[in-house]
């Protein structure tokens, strides 16, 4: 498993630990799928530009990945929805537009919106210390906000060891904070910017201490519903789930295909422990381009880089990494790595395209993914 130290940066597009675990087929046999997939949606304004993507995803991706799907959304319409390979390779099983994927810490963006939504009606003051929210979390030499934990500022440290692969059940949020409460900070808050999905997991208890609700209900009701999510759910072991995915990783020489280590991510919901397809993200990114769901002020919070003290940008507002692209187009986006799934997702808010790759195979190449928003903002640009 990589050294901690080297997964900070993962999310930039993606994440993940390659630990696996039981045999599955040869890699080549997903080449067996077909390519392009018959379960697709086509929008014909854009049928040029996903015939070339389509061939560019069976060229570059489906033979190295067991089962992924992609989805565009221009100006809040699905334009383009495929699955490709298998949700379960033992029993050739393909995926579809409805199989659920691990997304990681794709995850983050979500608890950003409730958030939002808690900042907007004045429950939640995110330059509180955290113990307005959680009043039993230890305090530290340092005060920590919620902006600072949502922006990874705050010193929390990130996984260490094995604890990536975690298979315990934890009932509550709460709980959760017990695998890293006690730990020291890294640094003074505010002072410099460390990745740490643990930060998110104190977000959570945060949203449970300003709505008065548990974290998984408040998401549920003020954000996966409203926005028609209905293929978005925490990716719970104790339940039933029809159309979640089988979870794969690569053997050493990425030869073959093996089942992924069993896991229970229910100690980081927020930061990374829901199922997703891509059509759901890029109707959940469609939501961010313009005032709506959110007010015009609240988007700019979630998308404007935070700085240290020092005034130095970090790259990330709340929940989103945030960035200007070489077309000068404002991009904001996060990848998710988990046991057994790679995720990409971004908006680019000027040309209103929304982005989505979901698989189910850890730490999979997405290079390809680049090239694949390439492609449509191309495609957009010149039909305006």
């Amino acid at each position: 498993m990589r050294d901690a130290s080297r997964q900070l940066d993962c999310t930039r597009w993606v994440w993940a630990v390659g630990v696996i675990a039981g045999l599955a087929p040869a890699a080549g046999s997903a080449q067996a799928a077909t390519c392009p997939s018959p379960v697709a949606t086509v929008d014909a304004s854009y049928q040029a530009v996903i015939a070339t993507a389509q061939r560019l995803v069976c060229d570059s991706m489906v033979a190295r990945i067991p089962g992924m799907q992609v989805a565009v959304a221009v100006d809040g319409k699905v334009v383009w929805s495929e699955a490709f390979g298998y949700a379960n390779l033992e029993l050739q099983l393909p995926v579809t537009r409805t199989t659920q994927f691990r997304i990681g810490s794709v995850s983050k963006p979500l608890t950003a919106a409730a958030v939002a939504l808690l900042v907007e009606q004045g429950k939640l003051d995110l330059d509180a210390p955290v113990q307005r929210y959680v009043p039993d979390f230890p305090e530290k030499p340092w005060p920590i906000t919620t902006r600072q934990a949502a922006g990874h500022l705050a010193g929390i440290r990130h996984y260490r060891g094995a604890e990536f692969l975690l298979n315990r059940r934890f009932a509550t949020v709460r709980e959760g904070l017990t695998i890293f409460e006690h730990d020291s900070l890294l640094f003074e808050p505010g002072t410099r910017y460390s990745y740490s999905s643990y930060g998110w997991n104190l977000v959570s208890a945060v949203v449970e201490g300003a709505s008065g609700e548990p974290f998984l209900a408040y998401l549920s009701r003020h954000v996966l519903q409203p926005l028609g999510l209905t293929h978005t759910a925490p990716d719970r072991t104790d339940s039933l789930i029809p159309d979640r995915t089988r979870f794969y990783g690569a053997d050493p020489t990425r030869t073959a295909f093996r089942q992924a280590p069993d896991v229970d991510n229910s100690y980081k919901w927020a930061g990374g422990g829901f199922l997703s397809t891509a059509e759901d993200l890029v109707r959940f990114g469609s939501a961010f381009l313009a005032p709506g769901f959110l007010k015009a002020e609240t988007l700019e919070l979630l998308f404007t880089s935070q700085r240290t003290r020092a005034g130095a940008p970090t790259g990330y507002g709340i929940g989103w990494f945030v960035t200007t692209d070489t077309l000068g187009h404002r991009w904001v986006f996060h990848g998710g790595g988990s046991a057994g799934g790679t995720s990409a997702f971004g908006v680019d808010r000027d040309s209103r395209i929304v982005f989505a790759l979901t698989s189910n195979l850890t730490d999979a190449s997405l290079g390809p993914a680049r090239r694949l928003m390439r492609l449509f903002d191309a495609a957009v640009t010149g039909q305006r």
